[in-house]
């Protein structure tokens, strides 16, 4: 009877710690059925500097715009960027061709996309001095 309460208090033993060595594993999923459709070429994933690619900032002068398709700006130096707008793109005042803007964009592969458009207020004109009547 001595020799059963032994073999018997090994199991359990056996057992209490297997049962904790399972519960420390790392649960493991099955992965699901393949889909019908081949996977993206990895060649296609742009690079992880591209994905943050911080937003760069353009100003000049409207040289040619298309709402809601592109903006041509003429800056310094008379270099001139275009731009694809998009209904993301925010804008800042009314855009139209000779006004002064800055364009915050970012770039999209070989486009640079209009992510903001503000508009400079045209500066105000002075008027002359008003003189004063001498009577």
């Amino acid at each position: 009877m001595k020799k059963m309460l032994i073999v018997i208090t090994a199991l359990l033993v056996m057992v209490a710690f297997a049962g904790w060595a399972i519960a420390q594993a790392p649960a493991k999923t099955e992965k699901p059925a393949a889909p019908a459709a081949p996977a993206p070429a990895p060649a296609a994933e742009k690079p992880k500097a591209e994905k943050a690619a911080k937003p760069m900032k353009f100003a000049g002068t409207v040289a040619a715009y298309e709402a809601g398709k592109m903006i041509k700006v003429k800056g310094a130096k008379d270099k001139e960027m275009a731009f694809d707008v998009t209904g993301d793109t925010k804008m800042k005042g009314e855009v139209k061709e000779g006004a002064k803007v800055t364009v915050m964009y970012k770039k999209d592969g070989d486009k640079m996309v209009a992510t903001s458009i503000s508009v400079s207020p045209p500066p105000k004109k002075k008027s002359p001095p008003k003189e004063e009547k001498k009577m």
